[in-house]
């Protein structure tokens, strides 16, 4: 062959779907799906035929893992040994299986997700339930083909005389497919199959009557028929699994909640951590302490709980939080015909009766055969007994075997078949008793022929066979039923009070939007001095709030955060805090602008938000109470380009005072603007000139009179008396509070409404922050343009104005 005819030239694409299609499609039929007929996927049908074909039966000792996973890979499945390893070990996990197929003895695992020993270690035998998997085998009942090196075959399938795919369940992924078949009880699915036989009509809703639902090797609690019955139907559906709980009352009145039976596939070991951290993490209130007492006795987790502990709703936290409570989705595919097909029951069941079906006429044919074949040597035998002198005259006259066979067959007209048994017969057989036990064994032979010819003549004969068969199967292994099925998923209710740490603690909102909670123990420790912050960050809150409280945080963008107080880090004061993207996810250019702490979302209580284009919104507080709150949530709908520059509470009858960049101010009340919905606009606040923005935007609250405060860009400082201001109309221009400059004028950057002596701060254009105190100001009037406070030459213009975040002493 040239190098020409060796290479072939293909486009890239051809060649990888071909490539991936095999794969796909040996992934799919030979790996990771379990067969409709047996429920067993290629490598555990290997390792049962192995051990069956070796003698590693359940009458017989344990052998050496290691020996049958040699066996596997050397005969029958040539993949790395750890794999076929790990479905030998999970085959004899009475966690993971409902009926176990393999015996093991020695370290198997455990449900706390502990590795098996090595397979040197460990020994294994069928156990006997499998060996009815593999029962009449070797009576051809199934199709076998040669193994991969061709030195010996294997079957295609197993007679499997219970129906093992429903029985033992089965999950997998494979090349675009996944199965995810849970285990039920032998006894309901064997009723399942016999009324199936009896009518093949018959509906899920008939079949529900004899199978209540999945059994679950580890026991628990299902809830939700309904999706047990769709799953039944179309091969999908979606049951709640829990665990079995008690909740004891144990010394000094105390409770504690003792787990006894936890969902099917959950790590114990996993679950009894998870719920400690709780504990420790105090997420969860009024558990004490948390203890594994699994032993050989059975699985035993207890949650003691401390006194006046609301028990029921700390059970209600951990279903709702931890995996005490999993959702468990049905996705019934399995091989049929060569193809993964999804199914519902009563696929299912007509996929295992037509296996069976072919199972016992295959078998009834073989046992007719051998049946046929005996009848003819035994009428041989017996006639060759009626003329027996004359058989013993022609054998001793024959040279060798060979001739007196040839001789026989021509004197008398035995068969070939008749003349070998007549030449092997013993002489001890030539007894009067012999021609008895061949007559009576004659009569046995015509009854089993007739039956057997009955059986292959006659479904009906056909069917009653195999009921006989999976009853007999039924009594001798069905055991109790393991699972309770309850009909409704239970709406969990958890009582916020389990959750919440009932204390009080100081909660601070940073600028650049790190936030925590802090213990009074750490802050008093601390004395209340260096709190943790990044250079430049400020506070924008920091109040002493208790854990049943929530934070507001509101965003530049008009979105809002809400934050239940309980559900902050809870972190040192010397320590900075987490970020807001690590508790809930914003934009990269979304900046918190304003914390709100709200004790209770009164119905008498107002948000009332200020844009920079001048827009202004009233909503009820109640309003920004949801019930989920993963993500930024629309506080405010913003026009292009317009942002959110304030929000505060309001009682609905304040006062609205806005001021703007080019030094307009505008007072109102806030009845003109009437209360709207969350996601709405907003409504004209003040009438801005071109060009001109809203710097700053308060509620004052009624029947006060603060002082106004005002800085401009070039560092001039003006407090103005409340009564000032006369109050107009909403969407007015306002009062001029400037005194307009033609050359380099005052712009206004930020209002500080003045009720208590808190400090004001002024950041520069080069990083500078001055602070001011406003009782050592003088009062100006509205014409002036105020006080040069802060040098413009020096620190550059001013950009930004705040309060401090709490009120000083005196």
């Amino acid at each position: 062959m040239t190098a020409m005819e060796r290479f072939q030239d293909l486009p890239l694409e051809e060649v990888l779907g071909d490539r991936f299609g095999r794969y796909s499609k040996y992934i799919i039929q030979e790996r990771a799906l379990p067969d409709a007929r047996d429920g067993l996927k290629p490598v555990q049908r290997r390792i049962l035929y192995a051990m069956h074909q070796d003698g590693n039966t359940a009458d017989k000792g344990f052998r050496k893992s290691a020996k049958t996973v040699g066996n596997v890979i050397g005969n029958y499945h040539p993949h790395g040994d750890t794999s076929v390893y790990e479905a030998m070990v999970r085959m004899s996990q009475d966690w993971k299986v409902r009926n176990v197929l393999i015996e093991m003895h020695g370290n198997n695992g455990s449900i706390d997700g502990d590795p098996a020993a090595a397979m040197r270690y460990t020994e294994a035998r069928l156990s006997k339930l499998s060996s009815e998997l593999l029962r009449d085998i070797e009576k051809r009942t199934v199709e076998h083909v040669p193994n991969f090196d061709d030195t010996s075959s294997e079957p295609t399938v197993l007679p499997a005389r219970f129906p093992n795919l429903l029985v033992n369940g089965s999950t997998g992924i494979s090349a675009g497919y996944a199965t995810d078949i849970p285990p039920h009880h032998l006894g309901e699915v064997i009723d399942a199959v016999i009324m199936r036989m009896d009518k093949p009509g018959c509906t899920v809703d008939d079949i529900m009557t004899v199978i209540q639902g999945p059994d679950f090797p580890t026991g628990g609690i299902i809830q939700g028929v309904d999706g047990i019955k769709k799953a039944y139907e179309t091969g999908k559906g979606r049951i709640v699994v829990r665990g079995k709980t008690d909740i004891e009352t144990i010394r000094g009145g105390r409770k504690q909640i003792v787990i006894s039976e936890i969902p099917y596939d959950v790590n114990k070991a996993n679950l009894v951590k998870r719920i400690d951290e709780f504990r420790i993490d105090r997420k969860l209130e009024g558990i004490a302490e948390v203890r594994d007492e699994t032993d050989r006795t059975g699985l035993r987790m207890v949650i003691e709980l401390k006194r006046e502990a609301d028990a029921e709703g700390i059970l209600n936290y951990l279903f709702k939080n931890s995996d005490l409570q999993v959702t468990y989705n049905f996705n019934m595919v399995a091989i049929r015909d060569q193809r993964p097909k999804l199914m519902g029951i009563l696929d299912l069941l007509d996929s295992y009766i037509k296996h069976q079906k072919e199972v016992v006429a295959n078998r009834s044919r073989f046992d007719l055969e051998k049946a046929l074949e005996r009848q003819h040597i035994v009428e041989g035998l017996m006639k060759a007994l009626s003329i027996l002198d004359e058989v013993i005259a022609t054998i001793r006259a024959s040279k060798d075997k060979r001739n007196a066979k040839d001789n026989l067959i021509l004197n008398f007209a035995f068969s070939e078949k008749q003349a070998e048994a007549i030449v092997s017969l013993q002489l001890y057989r030539l007894t009067n008793t012999d021609i008895t036990a061949l007559q009576k064994e004659e009569a046995e032979l015509k009854e089993i022929i007739k039956k057997l010819k009955e059986i292959l003549d006659s479904e009906k004969k056909l069917l009653s066979v195999i009921k006989k068969e999976l009853k007999a199967i039924q009594k001798k292994y069905a055991d109790e039923r393991r699972t309770i099925i309850e009909h409704e998923i239970e709406d969990i209710k958890i009582n916020l009070e389990v959750m919440i740490p009932n204390e009080d603690v100081i909660v601070t909102v940073t600028k650049e939007g790190y936030l925590k909670r802090t213990s009074l123990r750490s802050y008093s420790a601390s004395n209340g001095s260096d709190l943790a912050m990044k250079e430049l960050d400020r506070l924008l809150l920091q109040e002493e709030l208790h854990t049943g409280d929530t934070l507001l945080l509101f965003t530049n963008k008009g979105n809002f955060l809400y934050i239940p107080v309980h559900e902050l880090p809870d972190i040192r004061w010397k320590d900075l805090g987490q970020h807001i993207s690590g508790i809930i996810p914003i934009e990269q250019d979304e900046v918190i602008i304003k914390a709100l702490s709200i004790k209770e979302f009164q119905e008498d209580q107002f948000l009332v938000f200020f844009t920079k284009y001048g827009m202004v919104k009233k909503s009820p507080l109640k309003l920004y109470q949801p019930q989920r709150y993963s993500k930024p949530l629309v506080a405010v709908n913003l026009r292009e380009h317009d942002a959110l520059i304030n929000v505060q509470l309001s009682s609905g009858t304040d006062d609205i005072f806005i001021v703007t960049k080019l030094g307009y101010s505008l007072l109102f009340n806030e009845t003109e603007v009437n209360p709207i919905g969350a996601r709405a606009l907003g409504v004209k606040g003040i009438d801005l000139k071109e060009k001109d923005i809203v710097v700053g935007a308060e509620v004052i609250k009624a029947e006060t009179e603060p002082a106004i405060m005002i800085v401009t860009n070039r560092g001039a400082v003006k407090k103005m008396k409340f009564t000032e201001f006369e109050k107009g109309g909403r969407a007015k221009r306002g009062t001029v509070l400037l005194r307009e400059l033609k050359n380099n004028p005052h712009r206004v950057i930020g209002v500080a409404v003045l009720y208590e002596n808190k400090p004001v701060f002024v950041l520069t254009e080069k990083g500078n922050v001055e602070q001011l105190q406003p009782a050592t100001l003088k009062f100006n009037d509205r014409y002036s343009n105020g006080s040069f406070l802060i040098d413009e030459k020096e620190y550059g213009h001013s950009i930004e104005i705040w309060e401090d975040a709490e009120p000083i002493e005196g």
